[in-house]
């Protein structure tokens, strides 16, 4: 049985850090001259907090696009004497010369730079000012780091002059220190040999998809060289016979991107050769790879015994002569991922759940091509069968989105995964905090692509939270990025379903302050236009109830929603969808239910008070449809019309006596135990209506309301009478002579009700 993810709350530093980032001019920061930040003359941060503090100021500036960067961040570490910088790692376009130039003077000792392609050969001098300290230096995908101008030349380029220039300038001389170099998509006018020529200490080298001139220069680091990594390197007999000379090796990669156009075979002799040569391998990756036959075992033999890591057991013939088995194996895209002895405990591949989830881990950093790929079959994985491994996909999956935030192909793969590996099988193993952060890699999906398919997963995956309760951390961004999804000239059919009912289910259930902050975002406004297009295109379908319900839950005791609702028009679409669509009960119930909320607000009675709104109403009162319903709702309306008296009936027809007794038949044709559809949150609307006796109609109908809430459902709504002071109120029902005999009755079985609830024994509220 899989472990349910423990919700370990985040670290003080972690914390401390974030908030300090959010509000810099509020804590250790101060506006200097013509707004730049500076730090307090009396701050003074070591390493461990300054490494911290940019390493989540990236975090936050990749994946929180509420998150705004500040330029002049990096200068705050420009001054040894105040901050200490030991470790950085810097990741994208956001990172520019001047911000490795303003932490020049700090005696960084890793500098890990990845896909940085805003840097030019500016930022080749500010390494050079660090050569006496770094150890650790990687420029994966810095593609114009070497190019003057802050570009690589293209092919149009003029001859003027005016087009980047190579940097022929820099060498790594003096570098005395640096062990670990990754140099991973190097640009191809670079002399690599000439450029690492001055490098005698390297142990790790990354030279991925870098063009090797001649093999032969790697073995001037034979003797000392634990890892090489050569990924989509294409292969020769030169430099396989360079990898067997390089005897210390005990991590090597010569893996592809895939096995199409592949002119080179890995045969048994040649990987033979290597396992022998490299004796201290513990980690290798072939994947990509075109593999002979002649490399895997029988098949008979194959299936020979349960599966084992023992090198002797090997179903691939070259590593029967590992002395034990390797810590990893990269198998992805090859035919010897399938078999069944593999001598590795971490193996990467597609045969299964695990060796998907290890190619996920060990290739999503720099290699997000192969990660998608991966992720596709982990897809495939939790859609048909059942992923065992639940938690840890979905941490792998979240970890893919947030690095590669840019990338389409992943955001489309990763957002399809997350659906199923959110989804309710899933969900009582996953912690609060992990699922927040699905959340947040979710909305930063929705946010940078308008792409249908990518809007579509990240939909439906809201689809699978508990709606409103756990996206109210989000609760403002996420309806925002709703109401745009919503907008009429980027809308697609199954978006716009999907999108409707996020937004109705989001404002069912909250305070009203929520719903007064989304009616401001424009959502009232929204609606109605998914309901004029529906009425223009005479089509009643779920996103036009959707609709009706959102304004029905979102005008709920909110009187500034209501009133938008009227200034937008909201009374002319409900006459015409009455008119359009007759025989729609649900529209109905939805759009009756919504104008009981609007008659609720004095203010706004008056604009309902029109013949033709009231002979509307007076006619639905005699509705069957949806139950009671549809009558009840607009029985409602009438009441809060009648409680402001004869003297506000400024109509002459209908009259109001044939109105009044037209509410009175229909409320005695109700059955008081029909079960409901609807939902109070509070009976304040309802009450106001008892202590009177200007409209004896509308004090029935209240009455009423009550009766049958508290009958068919007295374990929710005794407490709720009793507790907005029901009781006393019907008591002065029963106190007035105005009240009609039928309604003290009914007041009277309320009382009862209410009293026989408290008096019960299993009764846990007292």
């Amino acid at each position: 049985m899989a472990t349910k993810a423990v919700d370990s709350p985040e670290s003080l530093m972690s914390l401390s850090a974030v908030y300090c980032l959010r509000n810099l001019s509020r804590t250790m920061c101060y506006l200097g001259d013509r707004n730049k930040l500076c730090l307090h003359p009396d701050v003074f941060l070591p390493s461990e907090i300054c490494d911290k503090l940019i390493s989540m100021y990236m975090d936050l500036v990749l994946t929180d696009n509420n998150f705004e960067a500040h330029d002049g961040f990096f200068s705050l570490f420009s001054d040894p004497r105040s901050t200490r910088l030991t470790r950085v790692q810097l990741r994208e376009d956001v990172v520019r010369d001047k911000d490795l130039e303003a932490i020049a003077k700090q005696g960084l000792i890793e500098l890990h730079l990845t896909y940085c392609n805003s840097l030019s050969a500016r930022s080749l001098k500010t390494l050079a000012g660090l050569r006496h300290t770094l150890v650790s230096l990687s420029l994966f995908g810095c593609s114009n780091i070497f190019y003057r101008q802050g570009g690589a030349p293209l092919a149009s380029d003029d001859e003027d002059g005016a087009s980047p220039r190579l940097e022929t300038d820099f060498s790594f001389k003096g570098f005395e220190r640096l062990r670990m170099l990754n140099l991973g998509g190097l640009a191809e006018e670079v002399d690599v040999e000439a450029l690492l020529r001055p490098l005698r200490s390297l142990t790790s080298l990354d030279l991925s998809g870098v063009r090797l001139p001649s093999p032969a220069f790697l073995t001037q680091w034979s003797d000392q060289l634990t890892s090489l990594v050569l990924y989509n390197i294409e292969l020769s007999e030169e430099l396989i016979n360079t990898l067997t000379q390089m005897e210390q090796l005990r991590h090597l990669d010569i893996s592809r991107q895939g096995r199409r156009n592949s002119k080179f075979k890995l045969t048994r002799k040649i990987l033979t050769t290597i396992v022998r040569s490299l004796v201290n391998l513990v980690s290798l990756d072939i994947s990509g790879h075109v593999m002979l036959d002649n490399c895997a075992v029988q098949n008979f033999e194959e299936a020979l015994g349960r599966p084992s890591i023992e090198p002797c057991k090997s179903s691939i013939y070259p590593f029967r002569e590992l002395k034990r088995p390797l810590q990893f194996l990269g198998l992805y895209d090859t035919t010897l991922c399938n078999l069944t002895h593999i001598p590795a405990y971490k193996v990467t591949g597609s045969k299964n759940e695990d060796q998907i989830l290890n190619a996920i881990e060990a290739y999503t950093e720099f290699r997000p091509e192969l990660a998608h790929r991966a992720i596709n079959h982990l897809f495939d994985i939790a859609r048909i069968q059942h992923c065992s491994q639940q938690l840890r996909a979905l941490q792998l999956v979240i970890a893919a989105l947030k690095c590669h935030k840019y990338d389409k192909s992943i955001q489309v793969t990763g957002s399809a995964a997350l659906f199923y590996l959110t989804n309710t099988e899933y969900r009582s193993e996953q912690s609060v905090q992990l699922r927040r952060q699905v959340i947040q890699v979710v909305l930063n999906g929705m946010e940078q692509y308008q792409e249908v398919t990518v809007q579509r997963n990240c939909c439906l995956t809201l689809c699978n939270f508990s709606i409103p309760e756990e996206l109210e951390f989000q609760y403002h961004r996420v309806n925002q990025l709703l109401l745009w999804i919503l907008e009429p000239l980027r809308q697609d059919d199954s978006i716009q379903r999907i999108a409707v009912h996020l937004c109705n289910a989001l404002v069912c259930q909250v305070d009203n302050d929520h719903k007064e902050a989304v009616g401001k975002m424009g959502f009232v406004r929204t609606m109605l236009n998914l309901i004029q297009k529906k009425l223009h295109d005479k089509l009643c379908d779920q996103v036009m109830e959707f609709s009706w319900s959102a304004l029905w839950n979102i005008t709920d005791e909110t009187p500034d929603n209501c009133r938008m609702f009227l200034n937008c028009s909201g009374m002319k679409l409900f006459l015409e969808c009455l008119q359009e669509f007759p025989n729609k009960q649900e529209l109905h119930r939805n759009m009756l239910g919504l104008l009981g909320n609007v008659a609720e607000v004095k203010a706004l009675r008056p604009q309902l008070l029109t013949p033709p709104f009231i002979t509307v109403f007076s006619d639905l009162l005699d509705s069957k449809a949806d139950g009671i319903e549809v009558s009840y709702n607009a029985c409602g309306v009438l009441s809060h019309i009648m409680f402001d008296g004869p003297e506000a009936w400024v109509i002459e027809e209908p009259r109001r006596d044939v109105v009044m007794e037209r509410m009175w038949e229909a409320i005695r044709s109700w059955d008081v135990t029909s079960r409901r559809n609807i939902n109070y949150r509070s009976f304040e609307p309802i009450l106001r209506l008892l202590p009177q006796s200007i409209a004896p109609v509308s004090q029935h109908w209240a009455t009423w309301a009550l009766y049958n809430l508290v009958s068919v459902y007295s374990g929710k709504y005794c407490p709720l009478l009793i507790k907005e002071g029901g009781i006393a109120l019907l008591q002065q029902v029963l106190d007035m002579d105005t009240s009609h005999e039928e309604t003290k009755d009914m007041a009277r079985k309320v009382m009862e009700h209410c009293g026989n609830f408290r008096e019960d024994p299993m009764d846990a509220s007292r």
